[in-house]
């Protein structure tokens, strides 16, 4: 019997409502664009997996004052709070877009936060700016809460992965450009000036984001162009050979259009054991970028964290 903790998430029967929530978190996260502080590689735009949904985390919303977004994907809800007692929700649900956008707008400046949040959403090649659409979407609610609850699970094994690495490394976090939950290894080096050229991204965002030599690993919902949940690895700068490596489990395969290793949502949540295989994906995939890209792996990585039990030094 395949674990509740892993749902099935099928790419076409959740299309629409995936596409909605997208764009719902695009709002939430263009608002913590607008308020917070550049962070090294866009850190400081993206969401954390919480309990009940995603959340912005607390950021500067004026002296001394904070605010926080949460979208609760339990209950369909946006709910705003702020430091100094403000509380505010906002339904998501079957809405149109641009009737949201507009409700935190008026929102925001309700509570006196000024924040320039810009309407066109990124990473979405041809995408409509947020105010002029206004068809009512679709919100599967039962669909979001798999999401939430692959999420939830994938969260998790990424926190645990992370605990092996002593250099620099990403939080694992979720960006609304293209809606995956991320994980990243960084080698100390700097890294080649990355081409640009990706759509719906400023050149230069994407130039500071790739400024060092990386290998990361992630969780994607899936697209019209690969309708199907996957995890992914990738490294920048790819090293020699590091396309033909061989990566665990079998069923992982290199997507020479995608430029990264891609392992079936599906082959995971159904096997044996799904943490263990996706930690040896996770593993396997930075093993190879490692070795390949000559990291120095001995002062970078340690044994696994376990709960209550400090690393030996």
């Amino acid at each position: 019997m395949v674990n509740d903790a892993w749902p099935d998430l099928d790419w076409p029967q959740w299309r629409d409502t995936a596409a909605h929530l997208h764009l719902v978190t695009q709002i939430v996260g263009k608002v913590r664009l607008a308020l917070t502080p550049w962070l090294n590689h866009s850190w400081h735009v993206a969401l954390y997996v919480t309990p009940n949904g995603l959340t912005t985390s607390p950021m500067p919303a004026g002296p001394g004052r904070t605010v926080q977004i949460d979208l609760n994907l339990s209950t369909s809800r946006l709910i705003v709070a702020t430091s100094d007692g403000e509380h505010r929700m906002i339904p998501v649900g079957a809405r149109s877009i641009a009737d949201l956008y507009a409700a935190v707008i008026a929102m925001l400046a309700d509570l006196g936060i000024a924040a320039s949040v810009s309407g066109v959403p990124s990473e979405i090649p041809d995408a409509v700016p947020v105010a002029t659409a206004t068809a009512k979407r679709q919100w599967d609610a039962d669909a979001i809460r798999r999401f939430h609850r692959a999420l939830v699970t994938v969260d998790g094994v990424f926190k645990q992965f992370r605990t092996g690495f002593l250099g620099k490394a990403s939080p694992v976090h979720f960006f609304w450009g293209s809606m995956d939950l991320a994980a990243t290894r960084f080698s100390g080096r700097v890294a080649p000036k990355h081409p640009g050229g990706m759509p719906g991204l400023p050149d230069a965002v994407t130039c500071e984001a790739y400024s060092h030599e990386e290998a990361s690993v992630g969780f994607w919902a899936g697209s019209d162009a690969y309708p199907q949940a996957a995890f992914y690895a990738y490294a920048y700068p790819s090293p020699d050979g590091y396309a033909a490596a061989t990566i665990r489990p079998a069923q992982a395969a290199w997507n020479a259009e995608m430029g990264e290793f891609l392992l079936p949502y599906e082959a995971v949540r159904t096997a044996p054991d799904p943490a263990a295989m996706l930690l040896d994906f996770c593993q396997s995939s930075y093993d190879a970028a490692a070795d390949l890209g000559r990291w120095d792996r001995a002062a970078l990585e340690c044994p696994f964290g376990r709960p209550g039990v400090p690393r030996a030094v």
